[in-house]
């Protein structure tokens, strides 16, 4: 189920479990916030929406953190007249993660169980490696080193000396 929710006179949707940029509010790091101007409430075809605002359908959050948002440059000119102003601002905002939307509480996360690592039996590091550059790079996007050492690999005669062009060449018309 989701929520559009407004505050700090821009609107939100949200879901349990969301984390949010809101505009600064009052509250302190850990406490709850009750957000009573619900916009529109529901899921898929199931939906109601207010005239402006739902009666009696709140949303409650917590507040994770308080802060300043990025810097924000304001550079002013005038050609000519030797005017120039600089101004930087930094927007206060307050993070707030969504608890329950309409009265549905966010399901406890669960925490994941630690996966173990099993051991593999290594392949000579050198062969593994020339491998996975074979296999993950188009001919076109490999350097002229590992073109040379893939046509040596497949059993292509070229030119050291030649160019990457030529050496391109070679390889496709020996596929």
């Amino acid at each position: 189920m989701y929520a559009i929710i407004e505050t700090g006179g821009k609107q939100y949707k949200v879901q349990n479990g969301d984390q949010i940029k809101v505009e600064k509010l009052n509250a302190e790091a850990g406490s709850a916030v009750v957000f009573d101007k619900v916009l529109a409430a529901g899921e898929g075809a199931d939906i109601k929406v207010g005239t402006p605002y739902l009666e009696g359908l709140t949303v409650e959050g917590e507040v994770v953190e308080s802060g300043k948002g990025d810097k924000v440059i304001i550079f002013k000119y005038k050609s000519k007249k030797d005017y120039r102003k600089k101004q930087g601002h930094r927007q206060p905002y307050t993070l707030v993660e969504i608890k329950a939307v309409a009265g549905e509480k966010a399901a406890p996360k669960k925490e994941e169980p630690a996966v173990e690592e099993k051991e593999v039996e290594a392949a000579p590091v050198e062969e593994a490696a020339a491998e996975e550059v074979v296999a993950e790079k188009p001919i076109e996007k490999m350097l002229k080193a590992e073109l040379i050492e893939y046509a040596e690999k497949n059993g292509i005669e070229i030119d050291a000396k030649s160019t990457k062009a030529e050496i391109i060449e070679a390889i496709n018309a020996a596929k």
